[in-house]
């Protein structure tokens, strides 16, 4: 539980919070573009699915991880009452249960040395929770601490739930189009004419309605990141990076040229190595970087997958 109070000591983010509310109440408000079935809360996963289901999802929703196991007798008690906390949070979290028998090397990787043992993960971070069949109440408030450093320090909307959703006689939910099109192209307009800050402000306006806009996300991190390197000098950046490879600052604005210069496996490199080499808040900035980039390329490209898998072995 140490991990999740430390970062919930930190100066909690009010507007992030608040945006994360605007976004959830939006999606549930427009019948939840998305949205899945109670059920889904709950997922079983396993070392192949696991950069799949637990890293890249823990980007919109914290993950809580049940390492079980079916000999084991306390997770018995605790593993039905974590996926009746999943249910009645309604989306805030999502649990994978891995067993940890047919998948030791996840067991290895988070180091655990007894189960049930529960961690989470929130934007790629993992962070232990407990150990043992912990009582309700302890369990209660450590899964309210970690869904608020989710919001104010992430930003993370969690899930919008359907109650409705895969039930076998519903007709599919028909999502009305929003009105953006007039505001992604003001964006799309301002992009061409370099006016990469009205850009960025009008993919924002599509967002704050439709957080999931996929048109909107990738249009954002694109205009971002020409904004940063709109005013760079590249040799000079670039002799920074190369003399001071422990300054994450210098790595970062190299990695934001590579990516512009269509060097796409140089910036992941350079940043899945800053992480590596570096602790604390100067980790946290290269982590963050990296999946601002990936939001640039897109999630199906295979590059970002082999990145995804090289940022997880140096986290854990």
């Amino acid at each position: 539980m140490s991990g999740v109070v430390d970062l919930a000591a930190v100066k909690a983010a009010g507007e992030a919070k608040a945006k994360a509310e605007q976004a959830r109440a939006a999606a549930s408000r427009t019948g939840g573009a998305g949205a899945v079935a109670p059920a889904a809360l709950v997922i079983d996963v396993d070392e192949a699915g696991f950069e799949r289901d637990v890293l890249q999802r823990s980007a919109e929703v914290p993950v809580v991880i049940d390492f079980w196991a079916e000999w084991c007798e306390p997770c018995k008690q605790l593993g039905p009452l974590l996926e009746r906390l999943a249910v009645e949070y309604n989306g805030r979290f999502l649990l994978a249960k891995v067993d940890v028998d047919a998948n030791q090397m996840l067991m290895q990787q988070f180091g655990i040395q007894g189960i049930p043992a529960v961690f989470a993960v929130v934007a790629g971070q993992a962070l232990p929770l407990f150990q043992g069949a912990a009582p309700e109440a302890q369990i209660r408030e450590t899964l309210d601490q970690l869904i608020q450093v989710g919001e104010e320090r992430f930003g993370l909307t969690g899930i919008v739930v359907d109650p409705d959703a895969g039930e076998p006689d519903a007709a599919p939910a028909e999502v009305p189009a929003g009105p953006y099109d007039a505001l992604l192209e003001a964006a799309a307009s301002a992009l061409d004419a370099n006016d990469f800050g009205g850009a960025v402000q009008a993919y924002k306006n599509v967002l704050a309605d439709d957080p999931g806009n996929p048109e909107a996300k990738l249009g954002l991190a694109q205009a971002e990141l020409l904004g940063r390197v709109q005013s760079m000098d590249p040799q000079a950046v670039r002799k920074e990076a190369a003399e001071n490879p422990g300054d994450v600052d210098a790595q970062i604005a190299a990695a934001d040229l590579d990516l512009v210069g269509g060097h796409v496996e140089d910036a992941f490199g350079r940043l899945v190595e800053a992480v590596r080499r570096t602790a604390g808040d100067d980790r946290n900035a290269a982590r963050l970087r990296l999946l601002e980039l990936f939001e640039v390329i897109g999630p199906e490209d295979p590059r970002v997958t082999a990145a995804r898998t090289a940022l997880a072995r140096v986290l854990f």
